[in-house]
């Protein structure tokens, strides 16, 4: 059986909500404007791949390959990215909302989030060492036996990270972040 394979195409103002779709190939492909929302991307590639104000909530990503995927404007709330591979891993987040979403156990290095909403995503075991939280909201999101080393957490805000539980070594924090990191002592800061 032959993989479809899609190259250097632009899929704009597509409506695959609730569509399954198994084992496509996309590469250099831009997806602009889509509805994927609850749709199911299984065993699928998405290399060297763009989305560009797309609905990808409840997106299900079940054992497929982002590898240099960048998400602009993109609305990607509950996606479970701990379902994709870990081979070439390497998505890139700017002005989306990503509230939900669950990153465990990825490996992250160097992964940029700009201008990005991540409420409540789950962070945990990820190594997000050297990773970019440029003007970031991390309420409520889930850092536990997380590599954050040499990570840029300066222009990030509600954050709450336990230093005994994380890896910190290197890490950027501005000095109007420090209660994120100190919350659990109970303490005041003024």
């Amino acid at each position: 059986m032959e993989l479809l394979t899609y190259d250097n195409h632009v899929f704009e103002n597509i409506d695959y909500k609730g569509q399954v779709i198994r084992g496509v190939e996309f590469q250099d492909c831009t997806f602009r404007a889509c509805n994927l929302a609850d749709s199911s991307f299984l065993q699928c590639k998405f290399l060297d791949c763009s989305f560009d104000s797309c609905n990808l909530s409840l997106t299900k990503l079940t054992k497929s390959t982002l590898s240099n995927a960048l998400f602009k404007n993109c609305k990607v709330l509950g996606v479970i990215f701990s379902d994709c591979q870990d081979m070439l891993f390497s998505p890139a987040f700017e002005g989306c909302l990503l509230d939900y979403s669950s990153f465990m156990g990825k490996k992250m290095i160097k992964t940029v989030f700009k201008r990005t909403s991540l409420k409540e995503v789950n962070f945990t075991r990820a190594n997000l060492s050297g990773a970019v939280f440029n003007n970031t909201d991390l309420m409520g999101a889930v850092f536990n036996q997380t590599d954050l080393s040499a990570t840029n957490l300066a222009d990030a805000y509600n954050y709450s990270i336990d230093p005994e539980l994380n890896k910190l070594k290197k890490a950027v924090f501005s000095t109007s972040g420090l209660y994120g990191l100190l919350e659990k002592y109970d303490i005041k800061i003024v």
